[in-house]
């Protein structure tokens, strides 16, 4: 009886997973299969001591693998119902990864600024705000931050992370080993059904600040 409950369970969180995919594609996002958490450890890949666990690339390959064709998304999560979904950054967009605490109060003052703030994930214990993404001039101006590196520590913006190329975040709803999944805080889709990915430039300077101040207070 438990393995029937259990079943059950499984496939709703499953449909939600490839229909997000779905989702992410309409929106000329490029997705790829990411690991989950493994039912009797952190995560499903077989690397022993995973460093990030359910929060990669199932496959090396996936910076050639990722797609928006709606077929190859069906058939991916039909072989993998469970995986999570990662999101290609440096594409269509770059996300700043910083604290929940420095997300929070950037929040509120890009809305007491007029900002528009684009949209925004919660992971765990990280905000996720989703840019334009912008193409350096200078490869000093950015740091890519993927799951085999730790991330550049700049110090005027402690905490705070920029993936853009060769990078990828998990995309709402993929599941933690901890049981909580990402979340939107704020959905891609404006209110008249518009994706509206604002300046990194401009949001770059809140969160930074944000981050030095929660940083200090921390």
């Amino acid at each position: 009886m438990a393995e029937v409950l259990y079943r059950r369970k499984r496939r709703p969180a499953a449909a939600a997973m490839v229909d997000a995919a779905l989702g992410y594609a309409a929106l000329g996002w490029p997705v790829v299969r990411g690991a989950a958490p493994g039912e009797d450890r952190a995560c499903s890949c077989d690397r022993m001591g995973c460093p990030d666990p359910a929060a990669h690339p199932m496959t090396v390959a996936w910076g050639v693998e990722a797609a928006t064709d709606a077929d190859t998304i069906r058939r991916w999560w039909t072989d993998n119902p469970d995986a999570n979904v990662v999101l290609p950054t440096g594409r269509v967009f770059d996300v700043f990864d910083v604290p929940r605490e420095a997300g929070v109060m950037a929040l509120a003052r890009m809305g007491r600024a007029g900002l528009p703030a684009g949209p925004v994930a919660a992971l765990g214990s990280r905000y996720l705000f989703f840019v334009a993404t912008r193409s350096p001039v200078d490869e000093d101006e950015w740091w890519s931050c993927h799951l085999d590196c730790v991330p550049e520590s700049v110090e005027e913006m402690p905490g705070l992370r920029w993936h853009c190329r060769d990078s990828f975040v998990l995309g709402a709803p993929s599941l933690l080993p901890s049981g909580d999944r990402v979340t939107w805080i704020r959905t891609p889709r404006d209110g008249d059904g518009s994706v509206v990915l604002p300046d990194p430039i401009a949001v770059l300077g809140i969160l930074a600040d944000a981050s030095e101040e929660f940083g200090q207070g921390s």
